[in-house]
């Protein structure tokens, strides 16, 4: 479903949708995700993109962005700089935008086709916790109060403190950032004098976990130094903790699974890396 384009300046908001939705499905379409319409499969994907009057003309939006059996929803108003950037603020986000809520809403989808019901997920809740909790309930207490104090240390974000289902959509979307922007870099050559990251003999989409945070580190420090000197925030507004890693390890395992690809045997690189960073695993 497309907004209203007779609604003055919203074919332009749907452009910039497109453009971020598309930038996604490439991403996915490189690391193999399994992509059909609902037309070709039942639980295929579909998008609805609403013009919200209310929100507009400043009041509080009333058509959510979410994801609900494969339909992901965006408000129109989130294609608006002003509002978006107005809404970060009262949410107090670092980061929003809407490349960031495309795959944010598409790890929601993978995780009901990937991981519910499979052999993984078991594993998944002893890492991410038991997603049958009330999830209305959990939200509800996020934004009654503040996540617990150390919550970075196994979260990467305060958002994803909110239930088990958001701290995996929220991992799956850093995944993503993490892949598409050293891909886009390798794609250009670009890298670090006396660092190998990102370095044309790697497959950011391929690659262990070890081998991509390894990467992702310097380069996320060196670009949000980039970012300071035009006067911009953070590319990367992020940490990734020891905790962390350990769930982007299990996004990866997951998407290569998903992808037909063998699983790439890690060994103990992932644990070496944690202990060198002070933490065992």
């Amino acid at each position: 479903m497309i907004p209203d384009l007779a609604v003055r300046g919203v074919l332009q908001r749907w452009r910039r949708i497109e453009e971020a939705k598309r930038r996604m499905i490439r991403g996915a379409i490189k690391l193999g995700l399994p992509l059909e319409t609902k037309a070709e499969r039942g639980d295929g994907l579909a998008f609805d993109f609403l013009y919200d009057a209310a929100a507009e003309n400043g009041y509080v939006p009333q058509l959510l962005t979410g994801h609900a059996g494969g339909v992901i929803t965006l408000n129109v108003i989130e294609a608006d700089d002003a509002a978006r950037e107005r809404i970060r603020h009262q949410m107090g986000e670092p980061y929003r935008t809407l490349l960031g809520h495309f795959r944010h809403e598409i790890g929601h989808y993978y995780w009901y086709r990937l991981v519910a019901g499979t052999d993984m997920h078991d594993p998944f809740r002893s890492l991410f916790g038991d997603e049958r909790i009330d999830y209305a309930a959990a939200v509800q207490r996020y934004y009654a109060g503040r996540p617990a104090l150390g919550w970075a240390d196994d979260h990467v974000s305060a958002y994803a403190t909110a239930h088990p289902w958001e701290d995996f959509a929220e991992t799956f979307a850093h995944y993503l950032h993490i892949v598409d922007t050293l891909g886009a870099m390798a794609d250009f050559g670009v890298g670090l004098e006396g660092n190998r990251a990102p370095h044309p003999d790697i497959d950011a989409y391929r690659v262990a976990t070890a081998t991509l945070v390894e990467r992702w580190i310097p380069i996320s420090f060196a670009l949000n130094a980039v970012n300071r000197a035009m006067g911009q925030p953070d590319l990367y507004p992020f940490r990734l903790s020891p905790g962390v890693m350990l769930k982007l390890d299990f996004v990866s395992r997951l998407i290569a699974r998903a992808a037909g690809r063998e699983e790439i045997p890690e060994g103990s690189e992932l644990a070496a890396m944690i202990a060198s960073l002070g933490h065992g695993v």
